[in-house]
């Protein structure tokens, strides 16, 4: 439905959250810090889902196999029982839940409180897991504190150096990239991709070999005289544990581990050492790994080796990804959380958030994400799983296994504004409405925490996530008023949980996003827009650096599965790609599966360009269409994850987990090229 008034919002993918303004069902760009008037293709072409005929509008319930129209109190009632049941023969551990970091901060929030209250279960985890937890994690050791960008976007237009590790905005959040003209750009990236196309130089390391390089350019900090000692003793500590490992990898040592040369080294790190402003920014070509907590902390300690964070206009940046990557790791949706980026387990923590809530008690942690899917079904696993705003069977390692594993639940529920290829082999699906129909707090890659305002009317018959959760805890015997549906009353609860926590939001309201402060967490009264100007928080306000060491991917190549898989996005395209392949323009350029390869490693396995092939792990077969790209690396193939069915690049992805962020190793596995 159209509404002729011109409203301002934010645009629903990425987390650059680019200001937008809706009228009469169409949008254009608005100025704004993040994007300067600019819109990408997806977000150009945002609202045709508001009026898409794929859109769900009516509750769907299985019946004799298939999904069939229902009403909602007839889906509710069917929920609300199933899960009383197996909760009472089972325990509350039997329900499971799996959220979304598109959810806006009070969605999050409302399905943390929903799991640990009304269910009673530790089994929440969400797709975040998946994108920002390796940088959280060595954000959190090395800072004692995880936000993702602690300084505004626009400081990167003072910078005279960057150096852009593991990420691709020209394509992932093409308005980003007018921040980065102004300095030299060091991307580093095993494909020349479109952000490398930009950069005075690119290092082509390959995959899951990043740690190795940044202990090498560490090394050459220090043996060229760079490192900034004042700044070590002032305001760090540890260096001297992590140069122990960094002193054993000179730069002949990592050329033959990476295949970078030794040249190349020593000149991105004169660039940034030279640079009276410089960054490092991550992104998740270098953190979705099984070594990537060590590996951005290795990052991190590159850059304070260099005196960069916590100096305005320098520093160290994480490019979230999703669209509210940020504040959905925040107030409750991830396993081992409460509001206000509190720690399950802290018993202070647990009794500020039990009197919020008005309970005395709470699980403790429970699974992380790809941990939860694989028990499902399985002894002492969910029986039952919940899921908002993900599409697991796309957007999961190991994917078919995932899928078996939703196969074998009593119920599976998901609740989405389309039919994903999660939602079409649910039990019941539920149809929710989307970004420009509901309000809600979003809180950006640079922490700064947004207004989106509703924008048209939902189609008749659809419901918000918050009503949803309403009425799930009301039939499982929760008072209605704990469950409030409307935002700002979500929200000002959402203010009491996080008041005192890490990521305190308890000086934002909506009237002061509606008078368009920019307000960046933690606002107990002020914003703040740079954290650790004067201190880190730790409690003797010094950084730490972390020693670690390179391990490498968990599967290398071998004579059977003789190449290395990577994989990503495309301009065209979001996540799982659900909402995205269903606009015409976007599905138009980019419609179907892909694998880029060098044309020799395509000659050798018989493969032409713009023919099809397999593409074969030791887990899975995955059929895409041939691209011959003469700047790939021979050893390397890369697939973007956008796709469904036989083209699931996350059919042959490793699931094997980080230790500390439970991240599973997305960007490296060994593949065989078959002809099709």
């Amino acid at each position: 439905m159209t509404d002729s008034r011109r409203i301002d919002t934010h645009c629903p993918y990425c987390a650059l959250q680019c200001a937008m303004t809706i009228e009469n069902g169409k949008v254009s760009p608005r100025e704004f810090p993040t994007n300067r008037g600019g819109l990408c293709q997806k977000g150009w072409t945002s609202a045709e889902l508001l009026t898409s005929p794929a859109r769900l509008t009516t509750p769907l319930v299985r019946r004799d196999g298939e999904l069939r129209p229902a009403g909602w109190d007839e889906a509710l009632d069917l929920i609300a029982a199933k899960l009383a049941e197996l909760r009472e023969e089972h325990g509350p551990d039997s329900v499971g839940v799996f959220g979304g970091g598109g959810l806006t901060n009070e969605k999050s929030y409302l399905l943390g409180k929903f799991a640990r209250v009304a269910l009673g279960t530790s089994q929440i985890d969400y797709n975040g897991r998946f994108c920002m937890s390796s940088a959280a994690a060595a954000g959190l050791k090395a800072f004692g504190l995880d936000r993702g960008m602690p300084f505004p976007v626009t400081d990167l237009d003072r910078a005279d150096a960057i150096l852009l590790v593991g990420g691709n905005p020209a394509e992932t959040m093409p308005p980003f990239v007018q921040h980065l003209k102004n300095a030299e750009l060091i991307v580093i990236d095993p494909r020349r991709t479109p952000t490398a196309e930009l950069a005075t130089l690119h290092l082509q390391p390959a995959p899951g070999t990043d740690l190795a390089l940044a202990l090498g350019l560490l090394h050459t900090a220090v043996a060229d005289g760079y490192l900034d000692k004042q700044y070590l003793d002032e305001r760090t500590t540890g260096f001297d544990d992590a140069w122990r490992v960094a002193a054993t990898w000179w730069p002949e040592r990592v050329e033959r581990v990476t295949g970078v040369p030794v040249a190349d080294q020593r000149a991105a790190v004169r660039i940034l050492a030279e640079a009276h402003n410089a960054f490092i920014l991550t992104g998740r070509g270098t953190e979705q790994h099984a070594s990537g907590a060590d590996t951005v902390s290795a990052w991190i300690n590159l850059a304070l080796a260099l005196g960069l964070p916590g100096r305005k206009y320098s520093g160290y940046g994480c490019l979230t990804g999703q669209g509210n990557g940020q504040g959905g790791r925040e107030h409750g949706q991830k396993a081992d959380q409460l509001p206000g980026y509190r720690k399950i387990d802290d018993p202070a923590a647990r009794e500020h958030v039990m009197n919020v809530w008005g309970v005395d008690d709470l699980p403790g942690p429970g699974r992380s994400a790809y941990e939860l899917l694989d028990a499902l079904g399985q002894p002492g696993g969910p029986k039952a799983l919940l899921v908002f705003g993900s599409n697991v069977i796309v957007s999961a390692p190991r994917s078919q296994h995932v899928a078996d594993r939703l196969g074998a639940l009593d119920l599976l529920v998901v609740a989405d504004l389309v039919l994903s290829e999660t939602a079409a082999v649910a039990d019941v699906v539920l149809p929710i409405t989307q970004w420009a129909e509901e309000s809600g707090t979003m809180t950006n890659l640079e922490g700064r925490v947004l207004l989106r305002q509703v924008a048209v009317a939902p189609p008749e018959g659809v419901r918000s996530d918050l009503d949803v959760l309403r009425g799930l805890a009301t039939r499982l015997g929760q008072p209605p008023e704990r469950f409030p549906t409307e935002p700002e009353v979500v929200f000002e609860e959402l203010r009491l949980a996080s008041k005192g926590g890490v990521a305190d939001y308890s000086g934002v309201t909506y009237e002061r996003l509606r008078r368009g402060e920019a307000l960046h967490w933690p606002v107990v009264r002020d914003s703040t827009p740079r954290n650790f100007l004067d201190r880190f928080a730790h409690a003797d306000g010094l950084a730490r650096f972390v020693p670690v060491e390179h391990r490498g991917p968990a599967e290398v190549p071998d004579a059977d599965y003789p190449l290395q898989a990577t994989t990503g996005r495309v301009l065209q395209h979001y996540q799982s790609g659900a909402q995205t392949r269903l606009v015409p323009e976007l599905n138009k350029a980019e419609p179907e599966a892909y694998v880029e390869v060098h044309p020799d490693t395509a000659t050798r396995a018989g493969l032409d360009h713009g023919g099809m092939a397999a593409v074969v792990s030791r887990r899975g077969r995955t059929v895409a269409r041939v691209r011959c790209v003469p700047s790939m690396r021979i050893d390397v193939v890369f697939l973007p994850f956008h796709y469904a069915g036989e083209g699931r690049a996350n059919l042959l992805t490793n699931p094997v987990l980080d230790p500390t962020s439970r991240m599973p190793e997305f960007k490296v596995c060994a593949v065989r090229l078959e002809s099709v």
